[in-house]
C-alpha cells in the first residue's frame, strides 16, 4: 500500500508543482513588464508539459528508458483519444482553420518523425534501436521551429484570455516558483521510483507502466485545463492545449531526455507509436467527417472506446 500511496503523492506533487510554477512565474514576468504573449508561449506552455518533462528527466538520469519513452507515447495517445474524447462528449468542439491545417498536421509530423528516428533496427538495419543525442537535437530544432510559428500566430490572435488571472507580490511569486520546482522534482522522483517497484512486483515492464499509470497521471493537467476550457466555452483552447501538448511532449520532452542520455527503443513499442500516429491522423480526418471542423459527440465516444480497447490490449498482452 505504501508504494501506491507514494505514487499518488507523487502525482499530486507533480500537478500542484506545475500550477505553482505557472502562477509564480507569470506574476514575476508581469512585474518585470514581460508581455502576455511571451508569458503564454514560454511559462504557460512549459507548465502544461512540465509533469512529462520532469518524469522523463528523472527516468533518463536513472536509466529507466522504458518509463521515459512509454510516458510520452501513453500521454500523447491519452491526450487525443481520452482527453479530447471526453471533451467532445461534454460539448462538440469547433476547431479553427489554422489548427486544422497547421497545428494538427504538425502534431502528426511529430509522431511520424518519432517513429522514423526511433526505428534504427528496422530502417538502418542496426542491431538495436535508440533515440540518440543527435535525434534529441533534431527534436529540439523542430521545437524551435514550432515556437517560432506559435509566436507568429499569437501576434495575430493574442492569448491574454488563456493566462492565469492571479497576481502575487514578488516575494510570494518567487516562493511559488521555488515550491513548484521542488514539487515537480520530488513528484517526478516518487513516480519513477514507485512505478519501477510496481513493475517489478507484478512482473510488468517499465514500458507498460509508462504507457498506462505514469502517462495518465502526467496527463492530469491537460485533462483539467481542457475540461474547464470546454465548460467556459473556449473549445478552441481545449483542442489547442492538447495538440500543443503533444508537440511539446515529442519535440521538447523527448528531445531533452535523449540529449541527457540516449533512450533505448524496443520494437514492441511500435504498436503504441503506430496508434499515436493513427490517433493524430484520425483527429485530422474527424475535421472533415460530419460537420466541418467540428469534433462531434459521436466522434468523442469512438475516441474514448478506442482508448479503453488500447489499454485493455496492453494489459492482456503484456
Amino acid at each position: 500500500m505504501l508504494i501506491y500511496l507514494l505514487l499518488i503523492i507523487g502525482f499530486i506533487l507533480l500537478v500542484k508543482g506545475a500550477d505553482f510554477l505557472v502562477e509564480g512565474a507569470s506574476s514575476i514576468a508581469r512585474k518585470v513588464k514581460v508581455s502576455d504573449l511571451v508569458i503564454g508561449l514560454t511559462i504557460v506552455a512549459f507548465g502544461t508539459s512540465a509533469p512529462e518533462l520532469f518524469v522523463n528527466i528523472v527516468s533518463s538520469i536513472k536509466g529507466n528508458a522504458g518509463i521515459a519513452v512509454g510516458n510520452i507515447l501513453g500521454s500523447n495517445i491519452a491526450n487525443i483519444l481520452l482527453v479530447l474524447g471526453i471533451c467532445a462528449i461534454i460539448a462538440p468542439l469547433k476547431v479553427g482553420k489554422g489548427t486544422v491545417w497547421k497545428e494538427i498536421p504538425f502534431c502528426l509530423l511529430a509522431a511520424l518523425l518519432l517513429g522514423v528516428l526511433a526505428n534504427d533496427y528496422l530502417i538502418d538495419k542496426k542491431t538495436f534501436s535508440e533515440l540518440s543525442k543527435s535525434d534529441g537535437l533534431t527534436f529540439l530544432a523542430f521545437f524551435i521551429i514550432f515556437m517560432s510559428y506559435s509566436f507568429s500566430i499569437a501576434k495575430q490572435t493574442g492569448i491574454a484570455g488563456e493566462l492565469p488571472e492571479k497576481q502575487f507580490n514578488i516575494r510570494k511569486a518567487i516562493f511559488l516558483v521555488i515550491v513548484g520546482l521542488i514539487g515537480l522534482s520530488f513528484g517526478g522522483k516518487l513516480i519513477v521510483d514507485n512505478a519501477v517497484k510496481i513493475a517489478l512486483k507484478f512482473g510488468m515492464s517499465e514500458t507498460l507502466i509508462g504507457l498506462t499509470i505514469v502517462a495518465i497521471g502526467t496527463t492530469l493537467p491537460e485533462v483539467a485545463t481542457s475540461v474547464v476550457a470546454v465548460y467556459k466555452g473556449k473549445v478552441e483552447l481545449a483542442v489547442g492545449n492538447i495538440v500543443g501538448s503533444n508537440i511539446f511532449n515529442i519535440f521538447l520532452v523527448l528531445g531533452v531526455s535523449a540529449v541527457i542520455k540516449p533512450l533505448p527503443f524496443n520494437v514492441t513499442e511500435n504498436f503504441s507509436v503506430i496508434l499515436m500516429i493513427l490517433a493524430s491522423f484520425f483527429l485530422f480526418l474527424a475535421m472533415f467527417v460530419g460537420r466541418k471542423r467540428v469534433l462531434d459527440r459521436w466522434v468523442g465516444v469512438i475516441f474514448v472506446i478506442l482508448y479503453l480497447l488500447y489499454i485493455s490490449f496492453l494489459i492482456v498482452t503484456r
